[in-house]
């Protein structure tokens, strides 16, 4: 069973309002177990939540402490290319901007390492457009093998790749692929993805199902919060990632929170997502599952930023630049989307420290000077 035909089971609107009717006696109760499920879930992310965040940030923050101890993993993303062959309403790289398009020589990539390198970083993520011709399974692997002697982690965000593809990244020296479903409301998913191969839900639906066959050590999952209600899209994305884990056990999951960022052309989120409301999300999701990794990027503000590290994140990047070679080949070129947090890697790996917090930058090596 593939897990489309999991969603098939449910209807987005009688969700939402079965978390809309959450009670506070739901909300209490979810509270007192150790092992939680998806109506449990529901509850945590109600509105009947809000007044227990307080208790739920609490209880976040100490299994986050036990899971993973006083630690922030620290990557970096690395913008190879901005081609792209889709048309996505709140991209930058959507294929309709009359944008300057750069993809990165292999040169330019080591560069682009190098400064990576220099800030401490040995956990990368490399993201491009979906242009399957220009920065397809070939370059990527190309890319992938460059850098391997360089970073102890590289992961991907990228077009989603047939099962075989995957495998042969993996040989390559892939570690985790971070796909994002965007919406799981896919008549919503449509309005916002009208041509390009992104445009096929179910494909893109499947692709963790493909990621787990290819026997991927660590899988990524998250929504894009304003393109639909961030409560049903959370559950779906909770949903998808317990049937992830009971059919491929062997590999990690993480989960990430991005939401709706400016860029040259815009769109306003459909449903806003305030800040408290992240939070309570955040502390949802860790006290959902123990085990999963949390993800937060600089699309958030300082502020916020600052505030959540002991509430659930384990990792989290800095200093990012959403354009191909923003590091040092072509710091003017177009961004994907506008970033918050625009602190050097230094300043906030200080923060952290001067919260308990260890930034490491290897899985097995934690760094305090």
């Amino acid at each position: 069973m593939l897990f489309s035909q999991v969603l098939e089971q449910y209807n987005w609107d009688e969700v939402l309002d079965s978390i809309h009717n959450k009670t506070a006696a739901d909300v209490t109760y979810a509270l007192t177990k150790q092992n939680r499920t998806l109506e449990d879930f529901k509850a945590l992310i109600s509105p009947a939540a809000l007044p227990y965040l307080e208790q739920m940030a609490q209880q976040s923050m100490a299994t986050t402490r036990k899971r993973f101890g006083n630690t922030m993993q620290m990557y970096a993303p690395m913008y190879l290319s901005n081609e792209c062959q889709n048309i996505c309403t709140y991209c930058g790289f959507s294929f309709t901007n009359k944008i300057p398009r750069r993809t990165l020589t292999d040169a330019e990539i080591l560069q682009e390492a190098q400064f990576l390198k220099s800030k401490g970083y040995q956990h990368v993520l490399l993201v491009t457009g979906e242009a399957n011709r220009t920065v397809g399974v070939d370059y990527l692997e190309n890319a992938i093998m460059l850098l391997q002697p360089h970073f102890s982690n590289i992961s991907i965000e990228v077009q989603p790749l047939e099962q075989l593809a995957y495998e042969k990244l993996i040989k390559a020296g892939l570690y985790a692929v971070l796909v994002y479903q965007e919406t799981y409301h896919e008549e919503e998913y449509k309005k916002h993805h009208p041509k390009g191969k992104k445009s096929n839900f179910e494909y893109r639906l499947a692709t963790p199902d493909r990621l787990g066959k290819a026997g991927i050590h660590k899988i990524g999952l998250g929504a894009l919060f304003g393109l639909e209600d961030w409560k049903a899209d959370s559950f779906f994305t909770a949903l998808h990632l317990r049937y992830l884990q009971k059919q491929y056990w062997q590999s990690k999951y993480s989960i990430s929170f991005p939401r709706l960022r400016p860029f040259s052309g815009g769109l306003e989120p459909k449903v806003a997502m305030s800040n408290k409301e992240l939070v309570q999300l955040i502390c949802a999701y860790r006290l959902l599952d123990e085990t999963v990794e949390l993800s937060i990027s600089t699309r958030e503000e300082v502020n916020f930023r600052d505030n959540i590290v002991h509430l659930g994140i384990t990792s989290m990047s800095a200093e990012s630049k959403t354009n191909p070679g923003g590091y040092t080949v072509e710091k003017q070129s177009l961004e994907q989307f506008e970033i918050s947090d625009e602190r050097s890697t230094e300043v906030i790996t200080e923060m952290l420290r001067s919260n308990g917090i260890a930034p490491v930058w290897k899985d097995w090596q934690y760094n305090w000077q």
